[in-house]
């Protein structure tokens, strides 16, 4: 029996239960959507001429999904900060989400700040800490989702509050949730544990990166976002290197940089090239002929999306993405869950923040 298909081998680094945060995803999704809908929020937003989320991590992960939606259905422009400071100029006719899992996020804080001194439109998505109480405090609409468990098994907490407020707002057009969660338990029935790896593309593909150096090659600007999902989860839960790039622009840069790969020390590069099934005739035609002139370089695979909608499909390959991640950290005997290096240096910050 392969390893993969042995619950107890896939599980034997995983004392805290990590793998079962991952197979809860569509569950997790269902949750938010009934909490979402219960939670008081505006009608309408009107005066809205840009939207940011504003967040770190686990905790952004969704704006990139939530900018996939906006870039291909919305006239609104849509950003997603990663940092403590505010683009400049976001402002009184901004839409500000403030996504922090745990509440307590520094930079998130700093920015939420700066977009109330600014008199931006808030909406907080946590659940708790900090940014609850600003939130609560300044009056602006708040999304409180179940806590306790690592941000970056939390991204239907932190995406489906900012899209289904999106949607009640009329920034994005309505969304098929029912379809979005019938696709997402479909991806763990293809992707998860139970399916035997000879069936299970998820499995396969951890197989053929474990111990390689993969690269990430998105089929365009919403598989980018996704490609992003891929590699934080394959850096903290595999605890290894992945890097990405996006068609077209890969054609205009990186395509040269494989010349010179061979000499570069790496035993074994994998090329994983991410699609959404919405590809046109155009790009399919670019992927193949670029790949025509790497195929001497680099190992091939490729993970596919699926789904009615532009949400089905976004998730339902991320989910993918997930799977390979704990997989890839079974294969290695390693801990998803472990967050050494991110914990030393948390630690380290604090000294420096400690009063003398």
């Amino acid at each position: 029996m392969p390893l993969l298909d042995d619950r107890a081998a896939v599980t034997a680094h995983d004392p805290s239960g990590f793998v079962g945060l991952v197979e809860d995803f569509p569950e997790q999704c269902l949750r938010t959507l009934e909490i979402v809908r219960g939670t008081p929020l505006p009608d309408a937003m009107s005066g809205v001429e840009s939207v940011v989320l504003t967040g770190l991590g686990g905790s952004a992960a969704g704006g990139d999904f939530a900018k996939g939606l906006y870039d291909t259905q919305s006239t609104v422009p849509f950003q997603v900060n990663r940092d403590y400071h505010l683009p400049h100029w976001v402002g009184i006719r901004s839409l500000v989400f403030a996504a922090s899992y745990s509440g307590n996020t520094e930079e998130t804080l700093a920015a939420y700040d700066e977009a109330k001194g600014r008199g931006a439109k808030i909406v907080a998505v946590t659940s708790g800490g900090a940014l609850a109480d600003k939130a609560k405090a300044d009056g602006y609409p708040l999304v409180v989702v179940p806590g306790g468990q690592p941000p970056r098994t939390a991204l239907g907490y932190m995406l489906m509050p900012v899209v289904y407020a999106s949607d009640k707002f009329g920034l994005l057009p309505k969304q098929d949730y029912e379809g979005v969660i019938a696709t997402l338990f479909e991806a763990r029935d293809r992707f998860g544990l139970a399916r035997p790896q000879l069936h299970n593309d998820a499995k396969q593909l951890a197989e053929q990166l474990s111990g390689k150096v993969g690269l990430l090659y998105a089929a365009g600007a919403w598989q980018a976002g996704v490609a992003n999902r891929w590699k934080g989860q394959i850096n903290e839960n595999a605890k290894e290197m992945v890097f990405t790039h996006v068609f077209p622009e890969l054609c205009h840069n990186e395509i040269l940089g494989w010349e010179g790969s061979a000499k570069q020390g790496v035993a074994s590069w994998l090329t994983v090239l991410l699609l959404g099934g919405d590809e046109s005739p155009r790009m399919l035609a670019r992927i193949a002929a670029t790949f025509s002139l790497i195929e001497d370089k680099t190992s091939f695979a490729k993970a596919s999306g699926f789904g009615e909608s532009l949400l089905a499909r976004m998730l339902s390959l991320a989910h993918f993405g997930d799977y390979v991640s704990v997989y890839m950290a079974a294969l290695a005997g390693r801990d998803p869950a472990a967050m050494v290096a991110i914990d030393r240096l948390k630690a380290e910050l604090a000294k420096i923040d400690a009063p003398a």
